[in-house]
C-alpha cells in the first residue's frame, strides 16, 4: 500500500485510493467475506471492484474524501478501509470495510475514531450518518459505542434491503 499517510493512528496509516490500485482494491472487496452485508447478492464481481475503485478515486477528486485505505503501521498490509461520503453540504456519512485478519482487534473502532474526529473538526461537519446490514451485529455494536445513535431505517439499493439507520451529531 501507499506508504505516505495524510492521517495517522497509534496502529492505522490512512492513505488515498488512486486509480492504479486495483490490486489492493481486489484484496479487500474481492473477499466475500468483507462484502458480504454489502452487496445483494454478498459478492462484488471484477466489474463491482473496479467501480468501487473509480467511486473512491472520483470522491477524493471532487470532495476530498473517500473510504479511504487503512494500513497497518507496523508491516504496511492492507486493513481495509474506513471514511466518508458526500450527503448534504455539511453532512457525512461514516463507513468502514475490513478484511478478516483484522477484525475483533480494535481496528475499525480506532479508524472511526479518527475519522469522526477529522469529519468534526477539520471539515466542520454538522452531522455524520452511518448504517449497517440488519445482520451485522458487530458494526451496530460499535457505531453505539461511538455514540451514533438509532433514528430509523432506509432503503439500501446495494442490500435491496432496509438498514438501521444513524446519526451523531457534532457536540
Amino acid at each position: 500500500m501507499h506508504e505516505e499517510y495524510f492521517l495517522k493512528t497509534e496502529r492505522i496509516g490512512f492513505g488515498i485510493w488512486r486509480k492504479d490500485d486495483l490490486d489492493q482494491a481486489r484484496r479487500l472487496w474481492g473477499d466475500p467475506q468483507v462484502t458480504r452485508y454489502i452487496s445483494r447478492n454478498g459478492i462484488f464481481s471484477e466489474e463491482d471492484i473496479k467501480n468501487r475503485l473509480q467511486t473512491e478515486v472520483l470522491n477524493q477528486n471532487r470532495f476530498g474524501i473517500q473510504y479511504w485505505p487503512l494500513s497497518d503501521l507496523q508491516n504496511h498490509e492492507l486493513i481495509g478501509c474506513c471514511g466518508l461520503r458526500k450527503h448534504g453540504e455539511h453532512d457525512y456519512e461514516l463507513g468502514f470495510h475490513l478484511r478478516p485478519s483484522y477484525w475483533h482487534q480494535g481496528y475499525a473502532e480506532e479508524a472511526a475514531w479518527a475519522v469522526i474526529t477529522y469529519a468534526f473538526e477539520t471539515l466542520q461537519a454538522e452531522v455524520l450518518l452511518a448504517g449497517h446490514h440488519p445482520e451485522n451485529a458487530a458494526s451496530e455494536r460499535l457505531l453505539k459505542k461511538l455514540g451514533f445513535r438509532l433514528k430509523g431505517r432506509e432503503y439500501y439499493e446495494p442490500t435491496g434491503l432496509y438498514h438501521p439507520s444513524y446519526e451523531l451529531r457534532r457536540s
